[in-house]
């Protein structure tokens, strides 16, 4: 996958609550910016070497700015933090846009949402709520105050929104939601691995596929099983022995082949290649079931091959 690095300028920063800053985004050349669709994200480089994800948020109708949003994390190894000390003007690199969390065609909709994980779900809301589509959000957050763009989800759309409060005791009760969920309806989650974890278990198996969830994090794995393999790249015409201790996009880098990449942990998408023969062991949190079920492409940064031997187009 390749696409163009961008140089982009800091246009505006607004705190939307505690901790979470919004920061929109246009190019230092006065251009439009890509077209993106609801539930796509960046890559933004920052200026201490690290890159980080992050949802659009805004409009995609809007071609002059991109808007995110950061959460500020105590756990931070460099990237919210530095997110936080922007100021108007201020200039980074961002590559994308990519969606690996589309929205479905389809004619009802429930959202679930924790803390930060409500920005991927904002433009899909405003996109079923344009269409006159029947859609609930269901919020959670610690409080009121830690939960952005809460006050004006509700202001916005009254009673189709669900707020959860676990500093007052108000929490979500998943079974409860899932048993009144129609029949049909696709379900988005974002959030914290605990609520997407709870998700799946509690709404997962009476949805039929309908269950679509986007991790900030990897997802936890046993890799003790990893074996070595082998893998053919068709365009380069060679193949390259992965030991069990090393990931293909290692080996492959390493052979002479350049591969963008960007979380190296399965999250991100960036390193996504197409998958010509084999069974690719996915160990990624990225795509879907069913997408999975297909066996076209794989993320190469943690998948491997159920097999002793993968095809690749690269």
């Amino acid at each position: 996958m390749s696409e163009e690095t961008l140089n982009v300028v800091v246009s505006g920063t607004k705190q939307v609550a505690e901790d979470v800053l919004e920061i929109t985004l246009r190019r230092a050349d006065h251009a439009e910016l890509p077209s993106w669709t609801p539930g796509a994200h960046i890559d933004v480089h920052l200026d201490n070497g690290l890159v980080r994800q992050y949802s659009l948020c805004g409009d995609p109708a809007e071609r002059n700015t991109w808007t995110i949003a950061s959460l500020r994390d105590p756990q931070s190894r460099g990237g919210s933090n530095r997110l936080h000390q922007l100021e108007y003007g201020d200039a980074l690199e961002v590559r994308g846009p990519r969606n690996h969390f589309p929205l479905a065609n389809n004619d009802s909709f429930v959202f679930i949402a924790g803390g930060i994980g409500i920005t991927p779900l904002l433009p899909m809301i405003k996109c079923v709520q344009t269409q006159g589509l029947p859609w609930k959000l269901h919020y959670a957050g610690r409080s009121a105050d830690s939960m952005a763009f809460a006050q004006d989800l509700t202001e916005q759309f009254g009673d189709r929104v669900e707020l959860y409060f676990s500093e007052h005791g108000k929490r979500m009760d998943l079974s409860q939601l899932a048993s009144a969920i129609p029949e049909g309806t696709s379900v988005y989650c974002c959030g914290p691995e605990r609520l997407l974890v709870a998700v799946e278990e509690e709404i997962s198996p009476q949805l039929g596929g309908q269950l679509y969830v986007e991790r900030f994090r990897p997802r936890e794995l046993d890799t003790s099983d990893s074996s070595d393999i082998s893998v053919e790249l068709a365009e380069s015409g060679f193949t390259v022995e992965v030991p069990a201790d090393r990931s293909i996009l290692e080996v492959v880098r390493e052979a002479g082949v350049d591969i963008e990449s960007s979380c190296e942990e399965g999250t991100c998408g960036t390193c996504e290649t197409e998958v010509l023969d084999g069974e690719p062991d996915h160990r990624d949190s990225v795509l879907s079931d069913f997408e999975r079920e297909l066996n076209e492409t794989m993320m190469i940064c943690v998948s491997r091959a159920c097999g002793r031997h993968l095809v690749l187009d690269l």
